[in-house]
């Protein structure tokens, strides 16, 4: 037990160095309008569709959507304003948390990348089971924009969906401002991190994890692929290296849509309005409508 303390309040000290830490601040008040989904105060939260098992996907939007949340944050946090946002435009919706590490609660997408993805495909296996639809879109947040590439690639989930659209996913992973190096600076920092929180050293550039996801290409054939990034990214850094290369590939940058959009990593996936008018036109291209500053008023 004394080990355990010791090695968390190493990972601790260390997560702000990483820049990854950002993303535990998720918004106070943001936080407490939404509710832990495990919690049976989660009920009213998805009573307008969010994680409703009786919808069915209509003609009008024939997927579901399944949202994956970042690193640090969980299925409820991430998306308290960009689910109920896709649930009043008819959208059947669906969030989970993955990545768990015993003894950190609500903090998620720490565990080992690899087995995250298969988490996900677990999620969406149910959530094509429950809803009776043949593929989901999914729409994920720095980690969980770029997680389910691997799920695509590696474990079978190109058939299964539709469309991805990653809004400041960490794609080729992430130098994090260079402050990444004081994983070999600090003697043995790297191992303990590696040890219980791989999902944090997976997405540093040059990881072994990294290499494997990008070798051979981007993407797969027969899945839309959109990036949603904005240039003052402190996280996913150089902020381009979310952006993918291959056939069915849109990459936007939101300050070419609304140039005083001043949003960073966290609220990006959390609050900007444009963003999301963005994922929303990648979910259905052919009623897609201009993503501009008015859309944050929308």
């Amino acid at each position: 037990m004394k080990q355990r303390r010791s090695i968390w309040r190493t990972v601790r000290s260390l997560l702000p160095a990483l820049g990854l830490a950002v993303a535990a601040v998720a918004m106070p008040t943001a936080a407490s309008a939404a509710t832990a989904s495990a919690s049976p105060a989660a009920a009213s939260t998805v009573s307008s569709g969010w994680n409703d098992e009786s919808c069915r996907p209509s003609a009008a939007h024939p997927r579901p959507v399944v949202l994956v949340h970042g690193t640090l944050e969980n299925g409820t946090n991430n998306w308290w304003s960009f689910a109920p946002y896709l649930t009043a435009r008819g959208y059947c919706v669906f969030s989970f948390d993955y990545g768990k590490i015993p003894g950190i609660p609500a903090m998620y997408g720490l565990g080992p990348a690899e087995k995250s993805a298969g988490e996900l495909a677990a999620y969406v296996d149910k959530v094509l089971a429950v809803t009776g639809a043949a593929k989901v879109d999914i729409v994920g947040h720095s980690q969980g924009g770029m997680l389910p590439r691997y799920y695509l690639k590696f474990l079978g989930g190109a058939p299964k969906v539709n469309a991805l659209v990653g809004i400041a996913p960490n794609n080729h992973g992430t130098t994090l401002s260079g402050i990444a190096k004081l994983l070999d600076v600090v003697p043995g920092a790297r191992g303990i991190i590696s040890g219980t929180a791989a999902g944090l050293t997976d997405q540093v550039v040059g990881s072994d994890f990294m290499k494997k996801l990008n070798e051979g290409g981007d993407t797969v054939p027969g899945v839309r692929y959109t990036v949603i990034a904005t240039r003052y990214d402190e996280v996913v850094t150089p902020y381009r290296s979310g952006f993918l290369d291959g056939p069915n590939v849109r990459n936007v940058l939101v300050q070419d849509l609304c140039p005083v959009d001043i949003s960073m990593h966290l609220t990006l996936g959390t609050i900007d309005r444009v963003a999301f008018h963005e994922a929303v036109n990648a979910l259905d291209p052919a009623h897609a409508t201009p993503a501009t500053c008015a859309s944050m008023l929308s």
